[in-house]
């Protein structure tokens, strides 16, 4: 896990660094265990699945780093075969700096966090786009109310899980209404309780 994104991602500035602090002979290890990629496992998988968004970065025509944010629906981001993983692009502001940012490098890192557990998987991989209707129909989440336009898929290289060092837990108003659902329930039967008593 993670050999292949760091020995990806590591260039001879970092490793010169790594070694200036001692961190080097640790991750050398660790890089000399790299295959061709990080093979994606059940893990990751599921953790991709449940994600209602994530952070895209791709390298514009000038070679500035670029971020989007992408979201949808928990498992509009999925897990199509092997290490490839894909999504419905939606209709939206019709600048199409990603795409065109692909069509000169396909490379792309994904930034995927999970707030209420502390936890977050980076993803670099080579995207590709296609219009035809039937893959981005495939994508499509059952009956969500976006039109999509096309279909991302990427081929994960490597991934990477952080640790949970300075993530604040955030959490969605669909989660903070199922975690104080029984405390309503609690209020609404007092109530009805007090309700009965003032009644005798």
């Amino acid at each position: 896990m993670a050999q292949t994104f760091l020995k990806t991602m590591f260039g001879p500035g970092s490793r010169a660094l790594q070694a200036l602090d001692g961190s080097r002979a640790s991750y050398a290890r660790m890089e000399a265990q790299a295959g061709e990629t990080d093979v994606l496992t059940d893990r990751e998988a599921d953790f991709i699945a449940l994600r209602d968004s994530f952070y895209m970065a791709s390298i514009s025509e000038d070679g500035w780093p670029y971020v989007q944010h992408r979201g949808g629906p928990p498992g509009f981001l999925r897990r199509l075969s092997g290490n490839r993983i894909g999504f419905a692009d939606y209709q939206g502001n019709r600048q199409f700096l990603s795409i065109a940012n692909l069509a000169r490098d396909d490379r792309v890192c994904l930034f995927l966090m999970d707030y209420p557990a502390r936890r977050r998987l980076k993803l670099i991989g080579r995207a590709r786009t296609s219009n035809d209707p039937e893959q981005v129909a495939v994508l499509m989440p059952p009956g969500y109310g976006a039109k999509g336009e096309r279909a991302f898929m990427i081929d994960i290289v490597g991934f990477d899980w952080n640790c949970p060092q300075h993530i604040t837990p955030r959490f969605t108003t669909t989660q903070i209404e199922a975690a104080t659902q029984p405390l309503h329930e609690e209020i609404a039967r007092l109530r009805a309780r007090i309700s009965a008593l003032e009644g005798l």
